[in-house]
């Protein structure tokens, strides 16, 4: 319908003079009923162009839309401008049975055919188990890669980590610690944030539990041998591939799977990052002082300029960064999407601008940054610290709540406002728990259809559409029509909220129109077209469920 009202709009602007180049008008839905079923505010934005009103230009637009009868009921003119359209019923029911027609491909669209995306997150160093902030940001990624393939792009999820520098050195000792201890029962030990560790452990060691459980199996397999060994890398390297295997196995709990894997060491071994320090500097946008190479980022717009080399000579997380995104861009993403938690707020600008300065489009990359996540159990938050193993792992919090529960919890509220997890209602089997009220919708659409069978009536035959004249099912057919724009726009704006609330409006609305319109007893014409519409809106929760990685189940 946006389409074809676009043309028509456009037809009618063409009697007036004419748009300017590259005009498309915006639509939305009206948020009172009353006001029609979509509206557009064209002349609003045309009002320069044509220097007259937006009421004036509004009126002409409407006396000059030559609309199809059976697709558009009504074009009405209202407040200062505003242009309303009400849809015909033959229309919604024409494009009723295209939605049972189309079945599980309901809601696919092509707006982004032909072209290719990339969606990197996760991206955790292997340092230790995914944790509850890690489980937003897998969530967010996917979902997002998701809504980009239902909307036609060829998607590419990636995953990207470092397993060099001081992290992981730390990791490698940690284990070494571990290990000797295994091997020497008696060594000394000494506390560390009242935790009892080997004395050779790191000050600033790594003090979860899965660093003991990996030095133990390396002393299953190795003995005492490896109390010879020089340097931690045998341990480091243990370490790194059994849990970046935890890391894979808590992602496929959650129905994750990482298409690629980019190493950052790459852009060291290449030497792509200090081809780009001496571009920098080409550019007169990189310098020394201090022992360090600076950024020259008051170039745009920052107050200060940033370190890009420190004067180490370890490079800040910035210099590799851009190297990783001209990298993407090379590989020639059209579409390239970040999913970074909220401490990334203060450097992806300087990458951003690092790449344009480099000669690189920067428009094709969007960055979703999320807050973080509170654990809250009887109203009091659950504490949380990587380092010193108080931490709670997203394995652990699905094995409490499950892994739908997990991925909508996580989606259902916008990634930009710190996001409370409560445990409590998470756990709770009523129309509290926002997934729970969802998958009872297509549960209880499913026993419908279940019960509708044994009395002979066919919810796959052929139905009288055009007797769903009632309110509440007109209401219920516009809202499940919407489903492919609610796809669209979530994708467009990257923000899988919409969706997750867009499909609670929609169970909320097959409820009213169940309460008001019986299936089961009525006349069997009647009966069979209603019946149609439950199934519709099964196929639609079922589609959206699907798009947010969570089960549709038919009972409960």
């Amino acid at each position: 319908m946006h389409d074809t009202l676009t043309r028509q709009l456009l037809a009618a602007l063409d009697a007036l003079g004419g748009a300017p180049d590259g005009f498309r008008p915006e639509f939305e839905i009206p948020a009172n009923p009353e006001h029609g079923d979509l509206s557009t505010n064209a002349a609003m934005q045309l009002a320069r162009h044509f220097r007259r009103s937006p009421r004036h230009i509004a009126d002409s637009i409407a006396e000059h839309m030559k609309t199809d009868p059976d697709l558009v009921a009504g074009v009405e003119v209202a407040g200062a401008g505003f242009i309303n359209f009400r849809f015909a019923d033959r229309w919604l029911h024409t494009r009723l049975g295209h939605l049972l027609s189309e079945g599980s491909t309901y809601g696919r669209t092509r707006h982004g055919a032909g072209k290719r995306a990339l969606v990197e997150f996760v991206s955790a160093n292997p340092t230790g188990p995914l944790t509850v902030g890690h489980g937003r940001n897998a969530v967010l990624g996917d979902t997002v890669a998701t809504l980009l393939e239902w909307t036609g792009y060829d998607v590419t999820r990636e995953y990207y980590f470092n397993d060099a520098g001081r992290q992981m050195r730390v990791l490698g000792e940690s284990v070494r610690a571990r290990y000797e201890a295994c091997a020497r029962p008696d060594m000394p030990t000494k506390t560390i944030d009242g935790v009892t560790v080997p004395g050779s452990f790191p000050d600033d060691g790594y003090l979860g539990h899965y660093i003991a459980d990996i030095a133990e199996k390396l002393f299953e397999e190795h003995g005492a041998r490896l109390l010879d060994e020089k340097s931690s890398d045998i341990f480091k390297q243990a370490a790194e591939k059994a849990i970046f295997a935890g890391i894979e196995a808590t992602l496929n709990r959650l129905g994750i799977r990482m298409d690629s894997y980019f190493n950052e060491r790459t852009l060291y071994d290449s030497g792509a990052i200090w081809d780009i320090v001496d571009a920098l500097r080409q550019k007169n946008l990189a310098y020394d002082k201090d022992g360090a190479v600076w950024f020259r980022t008051t170039e745009f717009g920052k107050e200060q300029d940033t370190v890009l080399v420190k004067s180490s000579g370890e490079p800040t997380y910035r210099l590799p960064d851009i190297g990783y995104h001209v990298n993407k861009i090379e590989r020639g993403f059209d579409r390239i999407v970040d999913i970074f938690g909220a401490d990334h707020i203060a450097t992806f600008p300087d990458v951003l601008s690092g790449v344009e300065a480099l000669g690189h489009d920067t428009s094709k990359i969007s960055v979703l940054i999320y807050q973080f996540v509170t654990l809250v159990r009887s109203g009091e938050p659950v504490k949380m610290s990587t380092r010193k193993a108080t931490y709670v792992t997203l394995d652990e919090l699905m094995d409490e709540v499950g892994e739908d529960v997990t991925r909508f919890f996580f989606l259902m509220r916008s990634a930009n406002t710190h996001l409370e997890f409560d445990l409590d209602l998470a756990r709770e089997a009523s129309e509290k728990n926002p997934v729970f009220y969802l998958q009872y919708a297509h549960a209880r659409i499913a026993s419908i259809l279940r019960k509708a069978d044994e009395t002979g009536l066919r919810s796959d035959g052929q139905a009288e559409l055009s007797l769903l004249t009632h309110p509440a099912e007109t209401s219920l057919i516009k809202q499940l029509l919407g489903f492919p724009e609610a796809v669209h726009m979530a994708a467009e704006l990257t923000e899988p909220q919409k969706l997750a609330t867009w499909l609670r409006d929609t169970a909320t609305s097959f409820s009213k129109f169940y309460g008001e319109c019986r299936i089961i007893g009525q006349e069997e014409a009647l009966a069979t077209a209603r019946l149609q519409l439950a199934s519709a809106t099964r196929i639609v929760l079922h589609n959206g469920l699907t798009v947010l990685g969570i089960s549709a189940p038919d009972s409960m």
